[in-house]
């Protein structure tokens, strides 16, 4: 059956998401503003750049695609007597658009009329590609499929599932261990109340964070794999179904946090962060998801939600060695000096997302059972 406008979706969601990064990585470092006197649309009618590589045509068209495929995809399954393409891409036209004419004012950015077109031709590519699959009938089978294996109201837990793994890309103080950001907001805040008087009210603590112990290292690992699994347990309707996804949930998992280290050591070192702390969280997570597997759903999602806030209070009671501080350099100071907020943001922000979910959800008196 063909999508009815009232149904959901998970990639509105994820519209939304991919709209937030593509803003972030457009005005990143959001300093030094100023004014030059230029009509911010100036940029539109400047001479065509002289120097251009390949990367930066690829980076420009891949930048948009995914916005492009998305938003012509949520149309599709929710107002598919809109026009997806056109719609797509005057929308995807209007945010590089205003991005381009924004780095007007940011002196460490430089817009372009090429990177414009480029950013609205990727944005159609990804709507023109989501609308050739409504043709053939993949969106129809996806919809086949999703109505088998997930309750009707997935579309938030399937955004997170879809976000985990690239939240697991920017380099975590403990494997897995997403959302520790009370050292590094204690920071930020002091330096932002520096030589004010405000500084004098900012709650100081008594004895300094010390790293996690081993034994807390293996239960933050732990419960950080079985997050997402518990999340999808609550949105799947057969127990072979949440066997499935887990297992593949644990791979992505894996498979992301491999990524990362290459990016940041060298394809040699991709493995390098695999511990024993990191093996034994793995196995008590496999474990503590084998049993949990035959709860219910509100079984689960209380559950994910206890350990979440166990997770967060510890990962936010200790500390970053000295190791970690010279990995986010490598992010922070090299080649990653664009892309490691993205995936930083999607790394501190990911479980409070959860967390907010999960209470929502949990609150809802319509929360569905498994069968």
């Amino acid at each position: 059956m063909r999508a009815t406008p009232l149904r959901t979706t998970a990639a509105w969601p994820l519209v939304w998401i991919y709209a937030v990064l593509i803003v972030y990585a457009s005005l990143y470092p959001f300093d030094s503003w100023r004014i030059q006197g230029i009509a911010p649309w100036a940029f539109l009618t400047a001479p065509l750049p002289r120097y251009w590589t390949g990367f930066d045509v690829g980076s420009n068209v891949a930048g948009y695609a995914p916005f492009g495929f998305l938003m012509a995809l949520a149309l599709h399954r929710t107002r598919d007597r809109w026009p997806a393409v056109a719609l797509t891409t005057l929308t995807a036209a209007v945010l590089s658009l205003t991005m381009e004419s924004l780095q007007m004012f940011l002196p460490v950015r430089v817009p372009s009329n090429v990177d414009a077109a480029l950013n609205i031709c990727g944005a159609f590519a990804g709507a023109a590609m989501a609308s050739a699959l409504e043709r053939v009938g993949m969106l129809d089978r996806w919809s086949r499929f999703r109505d088998r294996w997930f309750v009707p109201d997935a579309s938030g837990a399937m955004a997170l599932l879809a976000v985990w793994p690239l939240a697991l890309l920017f380099p975590a103080p403990v494997t897995f261990g997403l959302g520790q950001v009370l050292e590094r907001a204690e920071a930020a805040l002091a330096h932002l109340l520096e030589d004010s008087l405000l500084l004098e009210w900012l709650p100081l603590r008594e004895v300094e964070l010390q790293p996690l112990l081993p034994v807390s290292e293996i239960l933050c690992v732990a419960i950080g794999l079985l997050l997402p699994c518990l999340l999808a347990f609550g949105v799947l309707r057969l127990w072979v179904q949440r066997m499935v996804v887990a297992a593949l949930l644990v791979g992505a998992g894996f498979a992301a946090s491999a990524l990362s280290a290459a990016l940041t050591y060298g394809p040699a070192h991709a493995w390098g962060w695999v511990s024993s702390e990191v093996w034994t969280g793995l196995a008590l997570a496999l474990a503590a998801g084998l049993g949990l597997s035959f709860c219910a759903a509100r079984v689960c999602w209380v559950l994910a939600l206890a350990a979440l806030v166990w997770q967060l209070s510890l990962l936010n009671n200790a500390s970053a060695d000295a190791y970690f501080a010279l990995t986010l350099q490598t992010w922070e100071q090299g080649r990653f000096i664009r892309f490691h907020g993205l995936s930083q943001w999607l790394g501190w922000l990911w479980p409070y997302a959860l967390l907010v979910y999960l209470i929502h959800r949990l609150s809802s008196p319509g929360l569905a059972k498994d069968a």
